[in-house]
């Protein structure tokens, strides 16, 4: 029977970087990984953030070699799609990433065992191989960062081909001529995008009467303009109750608030309603580990109510985002090691990653209201910035919420290019307490997209210059 300091059961983005921070801390550390492929990285790196954005990125090239090239001068044929090379595009940009997992797991002496893991009781991990064989895990502490999965839609069968998945649909074999998109969140509206730019026509049905649930509201109408700009369809305030199959699927929609039924026909529909914690057959009950909404309970230290277990990312509260699994990973071990890991979840940044991207950290407007803060806004358009016009970026904007007695930034959210990374200044900002003046006084390259964060800085004092 192996001892161990930690043993990580998963290995996403949180239980990863748990496991190397805990092993630079000089802990023997283990990793138990289900994944029937033996790689590392979990659904992020395998099928989800890291495929996504190849795709998204590849289809984005193909979108400008068709209809953006031309205006800035350059002719050339109209392009053709490889789906198989951009496939392998995709695949290659996973196995490199996962690749480099497994190397860092080896330089740091973390010891990888693969099967499923369950908590036999504090301190004892058992590991179940797929052949059924059983070995158990002995350890000081166990975290649980076991992620998530895709939440079902009831009455309606996945099957990964017609009807997908967020995993299905980054396996697609052909454009299909009409995609429905079942939900407007994130990752509905990431991949409706690359398969809207590679031919096929999409249709969102949206039970919320908006897009983008918990992004600034002004943000998500501004962005649904451009998406109907770019061929998208939505049928907001509706409800999916059932897809039929047959030579074409057709799904009977409903108002959400009461009203005569439509059926919608689509080629394939993509199930992209949200995600659910993945907690089964971890023990958890019988190890008395607290649950609540399908969550594993957790107090300010990452540690549940029985001592020793800890859970981190999607598992628990919070939003489900790889970045802020890996800041509790961080955190969890730098506590084990008797240090005083800390996330501030005032800063945890999202971004949606479609032409434009939006970024945003922080506070909306809507919470403020809520809330009773009183503050200002300063807000800049992409149209006035030099650099965005000579990319022919121009869709978009940059709102600066801040406090209106302190000038504290409160909130910052970017709709336009490169917004996924635009956003990094406003959390370095927000992470020291900075005010809109200290943006405002900051010298910004010129030109840059960046100027736009300072102006919309600039602008929460009505000062901005360019507009």
């Amino acid at each position: 029977m192996s001892s161990y300091d930690l043993v990580v059961i998963g290995t996403g983005p949180g239980g990863y970087v748990c496991a190397i921070r805990a092993a630079q801390l000089g802990m023997k550390v283990a990793v138990v990984e289900k994944r029937a492929t033996k790689t590392f990285g979990g659904t992020c790196l395998n099928i989800g953030c890291i495929p996504s954005k190849a795709l998204l990125y590849a289809s984005e090239e193909f979108e400008k070699a068709g209809h953006g090239l031309k205006a800035l001068g350059v002719i050339v044929d109209a392009p053709k799609l490889d789906l198989p090379a951009m496939m392998k595009h995709k695949d290659d940009t996973v196995s490199a990433n996962v690749g480099g997992i497994a190397f860092l797991f080896k330089k740091h002496k973390i010891e990888p065992f693969y099967g499923t893991g369950s908590i036999a009781a504090p301190g004892k991990v058992t590991v179940t191989a797929e052949d059924g064989a059983t070995q158990t895990l002995e350890t000081k502490n166990i975290v649980i960062a076991t992620g998530s999965d895709v939440a079902p839609l009831p009455g309606v069968e996945i099957d990964e081909k017609r009807i997908v998945s967020s995993t299905g649909a980054l396996a697609l074999e052909a454009p299909p001529k009409d995609l429905l998109v079942i939900g407007a969140g994130v990752i509905g509206l990431e991949l409706g995008s690359v398969w809207a730019r590679l031919g096929s026509n999409v249709t969102v049905v949206e039970f919320l009467d908006r897009i983008l649930p918990g992004i600034d509201g002004e943000t998500a109408k501004q962005f649904q303009r451009v998406l109907q700009k770019q061929g998208f369809s939505f049928h907001l305030g509706h409800k999916v109750t059932g897809i039929a199959k047959g030579e074409r699927l057709k799904a009977t929609i409903e108002p959400a608030a009461g009203g005569a039924p439509l059926t919608l026909e689509a080629d394939v529909a993509l199930v992209a309603i949200g995600r659910r914690p993945v907690t089964e057959g971890l023990g958890l009950e019988a190890a008395g580990v607290a649950v609540e909404r399908g969550r594993v309970v957790i107090d300010q230290k990452f540690q549940t109510n029985v001592p020793g277990i800890y859970a981190i990312g999607d598992v628990v509260r919070g939003p489900m985002l790889a970045h802020k699994a890996e800041d509790e990973g961080i955190a969890v071990a730098e506590i084990l090691a008797g240090q005083h890991g800390h996330v501030n979840y005032g800063v945890i940044p999202g971004v949606v990653y479609t032409s434009p991207e939006i970024a945003s950290v922080g506070a909306t407007e809507e919470e403020l209201k809520e809330k009773g803060v009183a503050y200002k806004v300063g807000k800049f358009p992409f149209t006035a910035n030099g650099r965005a016009r000579a990319m022919r970026q121009t869709e978009g904007f940059v709102k600066l919420l801040a406090d209106a007695q302190t000038d504290k930034v409160l909130g910052v959210h970017i709709l336009g290019a490169g917004a996924g990374e635009l956003i990094a200044e406003a959390c370095v900002l927000m992470e020291f307490g900075g005010s809109s003046e200290d943006l405002a006084r900051t010298c910004h390259a010129h030109p840059t997209l960046s100027e736009a964060v300072r102006e919309a800085a600039l602008a929460v004092d009505k000062r901005p210059i360019h507009m």
